[in-house]
């Protein structure tokens, strides 16, 4: 059952967990399942409990059984998914968990947290794998699209896309130039229910402020001096997709509140129109500048950068994935041969790539690849 299923959870990410049943055995075998320490670990015996744990901390994962004893569990995961949209909400196989109750009875009960009985104390417990863990090992480790690695400290990235993708929570992902920042982005688009839809962008840096806002907001005719016709803008071209806003934190302070207008209301008006436009955009946004520094330095709003801020995702520079250094030169060496099967990486090579500094990140492993082939 959960003690047979086991998932690494990194210390700094998918790690604040809460485990709701009756049963001590259940909730015991979901922490031994963790294989990394978790930094928050909480547990309910009931539906009310749980739910004033939920109201007074951060929790990224619900283990939930199904025979809460005071509340319905489908109807208290449908209200955590509601009030709660960042948490996963995992439900506990009713088989394996009425079994290991069956041995928490065998064994005289626990009323006090304790030891969890072997494998052997309970065989039938251990032929079964519940499937729901299963999927969440899935959810924690497999990469996403368009993203190479399967680095440890990487897992815990492709976890929170992947909770967060069918969601319309608003996105800050932060880290140091060239580490992936619109890769990942787009990653949450692909697997959102907004794929169908566009996926439009703006580099907040490569604008010049004058045009920064038509650019965004659109413009009618006779807006300024050549507006001869109107323009949606981007925002409103990504009606009903995801708008990704990269480089956040070079967005000029006057233009601020009419973006943080958008982002509470959904809504805008273009540049020289008095129309108001409704639009259903998912709003992800990047930066590689600490937002918290420039709010107190006066050069970003604060009540913005919380609502950019509703769900952070930090991506790791390469320097702290060298494991996956391997298979990126691959992909790269790939890329730019100019024949097939592509020039292999010697071991000395790899080696050498794998203790360099990459303040570039990949943006600089890519370009050293192809000047090597070059």
């Amino acid at each position: 059952m959960v003690g047979m299923t086991t998932f690494p959870i990194q210390p700094n990410y998918a790690n604040h967990i809460l485990v709701a049943g009756p049963s001590n055995v259940v909730r015991q075998r979901v922490l031994e399942s963790l294989r990394s320490p978790v930094r928050s670990f909480e547990q309910a015996a009931g539906g009310a409990e749980t739910l004033v744990h939920l109201e007074s901390g951060f929790w990224q994962v619900l283990f939930l059984d199904r025979r809460l004893p005071d509340l319905d569990a489908e109807e208290l995961s449908e209200t955590v998914r509601r009030r709660f949209p960042g948490i996963e909400v995992v439900m506990l196989d009713p088989e394996s968990a009425a079994e290991a109750t069956a041995g928490e009875e065998k064994e005289g009960g626990l009323e006090e947290m304790g030891p969890a009985p072997s494998a052997g104390k309970n065989k039938n417990t251990s032929q079964h794998e519940d499937r729901s863990l299963l999927g969440l090992h899935s959810i924690l480790e497999a990469p996403l699209p368009g993203m190479i690695g399967n680095s440890r400290i990487m897992q815990p990235v492709y976890g929170l896309v992947r909770l967060l993708a069918p969601r319309n929570t608003t996105v800050l992902i932060t880290g140091p130039t060239g580490c992936g920042k619109e890769v990942v982005a787009r990653a949450i688009y692909q697997l959102s229910p907004r794929v169908a839809r566009a996926f439009a962008v703006v580099n907040c840096a490569a604008v010049p402020e004058t045009l920064l806002e038509a650019e965004l907001f659109g413009y009618a005719p006779g807006a300024f001096t050549g507006a001869m016709q109107s323009y949606a803008g981007r925002i409103q071209t990504a009606q009903g997709g995801t708008f990704f806003l990269d480089e956040i934190g070079e967005m000029p302070l006057s233009l601020q509140p009419k973006l943080l207008r958008f982002l509470e209301q959904k809504e805008l008006q273009r540049l020289g129109s008095a129309e108001v436009v409704r639009v259903d955009a998912r709003v992800v946004s990047a930066t590689n500048a600490h937002l918290l520094t420039l709010v107190r330095e006066g050069k970003f709003r604060e009540d913005l950068y919380y609502r950019l801020c509703a769900f952070p995702i930090e991506v790791p520079p390469l320097r702290d994935r060298p494991e996956d250094i391997a298979q990126l030169s691959s992909y790269f060496l790939e890329k730019y041969a100019l024949r097939l099967p592509a020039p292999q990486m010697s071991a000395e090579a790899l080696q050498l790539l794998k203790t360099q500094p990459w303040a570039g990140n990949i943006r600089e492993l890519q370009n050293v690849i192809e000047r090597a082939l070059i």
